[in-house]
């Protein structure tokens, strides 16, 4: 069988999101189209050429759902309807039917932890102990003393319980207070969960986004949780102080997701993928994906919180998701709308560029999905935001300690030398970043060198080659510098090599023995890579 048609029968028999490149979209931040200093759908509507000329598989569009925006749209109040500022439903058919012209998929969030306190569910189930939806949320009585029934913490701060005093209990809330958290125990919750989920797959999504999916479920004897172990890092919150074992992540969320994965599959090519947080997520991230029947990936936060980017990072990270039978498929991201963007996490300022190109290359060369965030493929650096043009909750209560979300989260520069760079025609809801201008959508449209120009000509070499989508991954050398692994698929091997640091390091000459380069970055041969360069040989 010759490479070619073992690439087409590859390509022909994977479903469409293994190994996929997915472009994740903020979109208070993409593009106002209605001068409100928004980010809106019809704006993602007109700047989806964009994104398909970056030649990925699908978009993902974090939450637009009705909502006060205590969380910026993580607090929803209803599931099933589009928030004014983001447009309207009919907005959103529109983008679905966009996209899918352009042959991008949709996916889009869908956050089951908790809703709104100002969803009429809450509204509802606040009023009494004994009304319809009395068990849709997680109540429970104060001690005798008055205080909180556990000892759990919020992740923003402070104790996980308010008290309602039309109740006369205290419910949870495993982030802010107006987040009450669902009672997912209750098959009614689940059911009703399950509706909003086949809403959006009607009206033609193509996936899910689980948002902090090992939150939907606690301990219902409300346990206390034991103190967590003191490593040394900073703790800024009294979350910290703690193991998460019974405020989250219980034994029957896995059941849940399994009903969740038999609804999607009745809709033919639908992905599921969930976000994972902890300190050492992959047991989870294995039980919510494990055979056919649940999750068909999730992702964690191996590097989106990583101070360095190294090769034992890297190494480790992949090492946990084999090859072998019944193990699930991973996703992977070095930035999302949560974390500090890489660029200014990982390298000083005079390697960046160099840096944002290798970081590229990487992404796309590893066995799984590789997800995009809006600007990543301009090299966009995070922003300073100071004390009064913060947005960001958590930053704001644990001001200065906690490092904004907000410098990840600003407008996308489209044209350099338009009033706020295209974005929007006034003011913006967050300040632009002031080194963006240079790195606007148009400048380097125009420039053959730039990082925007390599991003399409890389996912273009990624599909070129199935080997670099879904083949078996093998680390083959890591040390403090030098990263090099194989990917292998029927009879392409290619050799993936990365130089992770400041020097120039000498490659082993056996592990590129006969080999030809593929793809050779910032001065990269099949002898040496000088700093931050990286290379691709078959």
């Amino acid at each position: 069988m010759n490479l070619m048609t073992m690439r087409e029968l590859s390509t022909e028999s994977r479903p469409w999101w293994r190994g996929a490149v997915i472009y994740q979209i903020y979109p208070r931040s993409f593009a106002d189209s209605n001068g409100d200093g928004v980010g809106d759908l019809p704006g993602i509507t007109a700047r989806l050429e964009h994104v398909a000329a970056l030649g990925v598989d699908a978009v993902w569009i974090s939450p637009f759902f009705t909502s006060p925006m205590r969380d910026f749209g993580y607090d929803i109040a209803d599931f099933c309807d589009v928030d004014p500022v983001f447009g309207t439903l009919g907005d959103f058919d529109a983008l679905v039917a966009r996209a899918h012209a352009l042959g991008l998929k949709v996916l889009i969030d869908q956050v089951y932890s908790h809703s709104s306190d100002q969803h009429p569910w809450f509204q509802e189930s606040r009023t009494s102990r004994t009304n319809a939806r009395a068990d849709w949320y997680v109540w429970a009585d104060a001690k005798p003393d008055g205080s909180p029934p556990n000892n759990w913490q919020s992740v923003f701060g402070g104790p996980a319980w308010t008290w309602d005093a039309r109740r006369g209990q205290y419910y949870l809330h495993n982030f802010l207070r107006e987040q009450p958290d669902l009672n997912f125990h209750n098959p009614e919750v689940q059911a009703a969960t399950l509706a909003t989920a086949k809403f959006w797959l009607d009206r033609g999504v193509d996936g899910f986004r689980l948002d902090a999916i090992n939150f939907t479920m606690h301990d219902p004897q409300l346990r206390d949780n034991p103190p967590a172990p003191d490593t040394g890092a900073p703790r800024t919150r009294p979350f910290d102080f703690q193991q998460h074992v019974f405020n989250q992540s219980h034994a029957d969320i896995p059941l849940l997701l399994e009903k969740l994965r038999a609804l999607a599959d009745r809709y033919p090519g639908r992905f599921t993928v969930a976000e994972v947080g902890g300190p050492s997520p992959e047991a989870e991230m294995h039980l919510f994906t494990a055979g056919s029947t649940r999750l068909n990936s999730a992702y964690g936060f191996n590097f989106l919180y990583a101070d360095r980017l190294t090769p034992a990072l890297v190494r480790d990270a992949v090492a946990e998701w084999p090859d072998a039978p019944g193990v699930g498929w991973p996703s992977w991201a070095f930035e999302n709308h949560d974390a500090p963007r890489a660029i200014s996490r990982w390298v000083a300022p005079e390697h960046r560029a160099a840096f944002a190109a290798l970081k590229m290359l990487l992404l796309l060369s590893l066995r799984g999905n590789a997800i995009l965030y809006y600007g990543e493929e301009l090299g966009l650096t995070q922003v300073e935001i100071g004390f009064e043009d913060l947005q960001d909750p958590e930053a704001i209560a644990n001001w200065p300690l906690t490092l904004s979300r907000d410098g990840a989260r600003t407008p996308m520069p489209w044209v350099a030398d338009a009033p706020n760079a295209g974005f929007s025609v006034t003011r913006p809801w967050l300040p632009l970043g002031a080194d963006h201008l240079g790195r606007a959508v148009d400048v380097q449209d125009a420039d053959p060198a730039s990082l925007l120009r390599l991003t399409r000509r890389l996912i273009g070499l990624r599909k070129q080659h199935p080997t670099l989508v879904d083949g078996a991954m093998t680390v083959l050398h890591a040390d403090e510098a030098l990263l090099v692994f194989a990917r292998t698929a029927g009879d392409e091997r290619l050799v993936c090599a990365f130089n992770l640091s400041a020097a120039p390091v000498d490659l082993p000459p056996a592990l590129l023995e006969g080999l030809s380069v593929v793809e050779a970055l910032n001065g990269a041969t099949l002898h040496r890579l000088p700093a931050y360069a990286g290379l691709i040989a078959g």
